[in-house]
């Protein structure tokens, strides 16, 4: 598997962050979906990962600087026909890498709360996240799920 930083150019790419917005919006409600499409990935507060097994995309992640110490997890995703390979935690230890490169001092995200997202929180909870008040732009949301971790 080869992690790369990515330019979200690949139609790969978009077809796999079509699923992730499709599949986010089938579980939870409009006020309550925050997953970033492809323009505002773009943002030059983010940088974005793929992997890739030759030809095959495995998965993408993306990071956020909130502040000069605080990054955010966005767009996790595995495509639905290749999980559980090792994509997904591959691509977070290599967003816990970077942020502690960049010195950050702390890596949260937001996940849902609803239990079709209990694969992620475990994913996340075997990282070391642990759960944590609403944090940047968030608003508590009874469909959220707020993560956080330090970073050394």
């Amino acid at each position: 598997m080869q992690i790369r930083p990515d330019d979200l150019s690949d139609p790969a790419i978009h077809a796999l962050l079509e699923e992730h917005l499709a599949s986010m919006r089938a579980q939870s409600p409009p006020g309550s979906v925050h997953a970033l499409d492809l323009a505002r990935l773009r943002d030059a507060s983010i940088s974005f990962w793929s992997a890739w097994e030759g030809a095959t995309l495995l998965g993408c992640a993306a990071l956020r600087q909130l502040d000069a110490f605080h990054g955010e997890i966005k767009s996790m995703r595995t495509p639905a026909a290749r999980r559980r390979r090792g994509a997904g935690k591959a691509l977070l230890a290599h967003l816990i890498a970077e942020a502690q490169r960049r010195g950050y001092h702390r890596l949260s995200l937001e996940t849902g709360a609803q239990s079709s997202f209990a694969p992620a929180r475990t994913l996340y909870a075997n990282a070391g996240f642990v759960p944590c008040a609403p944090f940047g732009d968030y608003l508590d949301d009874p469909n959220s799920a707020f993560m956080t971790r330090t970073v050394t």
